[in-house]
């Protein structure tokens, strides 16, 4: 275990939109770059999605070129598969511990060519694309992923040595160690983005134990054209669903889960779904039972009005419960709203939950920035200065803060880079006035 010390102008946690858009903002003013990731790729959540609201524009074509940029851009330093230990000190000076997980792949001498997954024996279930396909024992995370690295799934590895046998620059390590090293910065950028309240989390909706329900980002994976089946089918028996329902505030607005806020997105994200599932699957009927519709950003509410004009029928009313019906079907039970309400049921062949947001990270026992009752991160002057936290030097940006969607994002984390560089300016001026 090797320990060594790297000094930037600027650390950026998180490698997402967010992330990249501040790196790149900084980078250009010309100060060093350090981003710091925890998944084995840059990107994010966004470069998981299928298409953007309210333009559905491609998810991918947006983010990619931003991911390209950081990883060559001679001022950025790019550090994936890693958990931040710890970041103390404050006036400019900042230290950041950071423990780099072993990938059990040499990143200097991997060349991307992907034999060793080619030869790789072992199938295991693939998460980014929903566990609806599987991936293998070693592997890169998808096709566009930076860095272009495999790494090993040691968990499900058979130790069968295929890997290290076909790979032409002997880059397979299998007593590869975690690497420990500390960054040392003027200023951090947290952007740590959030994560979807867990499917099992919610007894009513069957605990993420019925097949024919899943979640939303499961549900971007379906739709992206680079997914798992090419074409939108039902999880438990490959059938094109005829019906498909979106619930709303399955996990937001709700005490008895915890989170009482508004997640702010799953409105928009949940029309846009609906009507690229429109075009995918145009005769099937598509409903979205909701308790309010929020569409708080520009173009939103006609994006919602075009929703409803091609036909996908919004429902008002709150769903209690989910059952398992006969045939793979769902079984909604829910409460309608208005003049005609009462308890009813719907059947479904297929059913998506649009999650509420949570913190992808906890500061606690980390740093001492603070957070809110809502468990994001705090800002010390919401309405002047959205991304100051509690630390000195420490911005934040993204929905390391707060619910929000990709647009007040990337404006966001061009805000977070401009207080960083006014730190930065302030540091070099005290330090010249000292001299």
């Amino acid at each position: 275990m090797s320990t060594e010390t790297m000094k930037f102008d600027a650390l950026i946690l998180g490698g997402g939109i967010a992330g990249l858009q501040a790196a790149l903002d900084l980078a250009d003013q010309d100060f060093k770059v350090a981003i710091v990731e925890k998944d084995a790729s840059i990107g994010g959540k966004m470069i998981r999605l299928s298409k953007v609201f309210p333009t559905l524009d491609c998810a991918s074509c947006i983010t990619t070129p931003k991911m390209a940029a950081a990883a060559h851009h001679e001022n950025v330093k790019i550090f994936t598969y890693c958990d931040l230990e710890s970041l103390e000190g404050t006036g400019g000076k900042l230290t950041a511990s950071v423990r780099q997980k072993p990938r059990f792949v040499d990143e200097d001498k991997c060349i991307g060519c992907r034999q060793c997954e080619y030869n790789c024996p072992v199938m295991v279930s693939d998460p980014e694309q929903g566990g609806f396909s599987a991936r293998k024992a070693i592997y890169i995370p998808f096709s566009n992923a930076i860095p272009q690295t495999a790494l090993m799934d040691v968990e499900n590895c058979t130790l069968c040595g295929k890997c290290s046998k076909v790979c032409p620059t002997e880059a397979v390590d299998y007593f590869q160690e975690p690497r420990i090293f500390t960054i040392e910065a003027k200023t951090a950028v947290m952007t740590t983005g959030f994560e979807l309240t867990p499917l099992e989390n919610k007894v009513q909706y069957g605990e993420g134990k019925i097949p024919n329900v899943i979640t939303s980002l499961e549900m971007e994976r379906l739709l992206a054209p680079h997914g798992p089946y090419n074409r939108v089918l039902r999880p438990s028996d490959g059938m094109e669903p005829d019906s498909v329902a979106f619930i709303q505030c399955a996990g937001s607005r709700d005490k008895s889960m915890g989170i009482s806020y508004c997640s702010r997105v799953c409105c928009m994200y949940a029309i846009k779904q609906a009507m690229l599932l429109s075009g995918a699957l145009p005769l099937a009927d598509i409903a979205i039972y909701y308790m309010d519709i929020r569409a708080f950003g520009k173009g939103y509410e006609q994006f919602f009005q075009n929703a409803m004009a091609m036909g996908i029928a919004f429902i008002k009313g709150k769903v209690a419960r989910i059952d398992a019906g006969e045939g793979g079907a769902v079984r909604l039970h829910y409460e309608a709203q208005g003049e005609d309400g009462g308890v009813r049921t719907a059947d479904h062949d297929l059913v998506v939950l649009s999650l509420g947001m949570v913190p992808a990270w906890n500061p606690a026992g980390t740093c001492t920035v603070s957070t809110g009752d809502d468990a994001f991160i705090k800002t010390i002057r919401p309405k002047v200065a959205p991304t100051l936290t509690d630390m000195e030097g420490v911005f934040v940006a993204g929905a390391a803060a707060g619910p929000k969607d990709i647009v007040d994002t990337i404006v966001e984390a061009g805000a977070a880079a401009m207080e960083a560089s006014k730190y930065l300016a302030s540091l070099a001026r005290t330090v010249k006035a000292a001299a």
